[in-house]
């Protein structure tokens, strides 16, 4: 692939990943294996409120191809097939779920030096199409996505973006929401190995009028062990430590409180994912 800007998708998303990733108020465990063939196999069960899930998940990777299979308890099969570089520069993601015979969806990436281009369409009569373009270089790209329902003729959403990235910061503006909304971001690395860093978030509804500003931080306490925390202007604290026991293999709390309803209790949460 090339070296390019990246995906529309990828604009704001390392900021986006230091505020939402790994925060959970639920109870979840994760194991993963991996056979002399090349198969990973990974079974997670979660409990979320007083509901129980549980999934397995198995991969394999063929050439050029790798191929997802996940069954859960409702019986459902997901199957997502990933091919790379069918042609240059380019990779094809198909993706079905069964019983559910309308959800079969087809992706093709294009990458370029100077530019990236998705197209993705439901597999069915009238199919919901979405395309992303992202323009420039690995230091600063102008995105936008569109996408439109062929049944009722109408686009579902238009959004564009811009995305800033340095060695050690990187910061975004997404108009999204039709032109409803903004939201600017900026994160910053405060050491070489990038495992602490600051963050901030500027989100407004135009509609609404309603303006959200989050902060947060990593910080990196040893080499096995982070802690993660934020805040947002409404009032809504979170916090979470992860320790790696072995590599690779994560043990993570995490919690929430209401610091503008302190009568409330704290949501904890904790989840444990082990890898070979």
């Amino acid at each position: 692939m090339s070296k390019g800007p990246g995906l529309f998708a990828d604009i704001g998303k390392k900021a986006k990943d230091l505020l939402t990733r790994d925060y959970n108020t639920d109870q979840k465990f994760s194991i993963s294996t991996f056979s002399a063939s090349g198969v990973a196999l990974t079974s997670t069960a979660l409990k979320k409120g007083g509901v129980h899930a549980a999934d397995v998940a198995t991969q394999y990777k063929y050439k050029n191809a790798v191929f997802d299979v996940k069954v859960d308890t409702d019986s459902t099969i997901l199957t997502t097939v990933t091919f790379t570089e069918i042609l240059p520069s380019t990779k094809a993601i198909a993706s079905f779920k069964v019983p559910d015979n309308s959800s079969g969806k087809l992706e093709v990436q294009y990458f370029h030096d100077h530019a990236t281009v998705t197209a993705a369409a439901a597999l069915k009569q009238n199919p919901l199409i979405d395309i992303t373009a992202t323009l420039g270089t690995p230091v600063i790209s102008f995105g936008a996505e569109a996408g439109y329902d062929t049944s009722s003729k109408t686009f579902t959403k238009y959004n564009a973006g811009i995305s800033v990235t340095k060695p050690d910061a990187c910061a975004s503006i997404i108009l999204g929401d039709k032109g409803d909304s903004i939201k600017a971001s900026y994160l910053h690395h405060l050491d070489v190995s990038k495992r602490s860093a600051a963050v901030g978030e500027v989100y407004r509804k135009f509609s609404t009028n309603e303006n959200t500003i989050t902060v947060g931080g990593l910080y990196a306490i040893d080499h096995t062990t982070t802690v993660k925390a934020k805040l947002n202007n409404n009032g809504k604290l979170g916090a979470l430590l992860q320790h790696e026991v072995v590599p690779k293999s994560l043990v993570t709390v995490s919690s929430e409180i209401d610091t503008k309803a302190l009568d409330k209790h704290p949501r904890f949460g904790l989840s444990l994912v082990l890898k070979p």
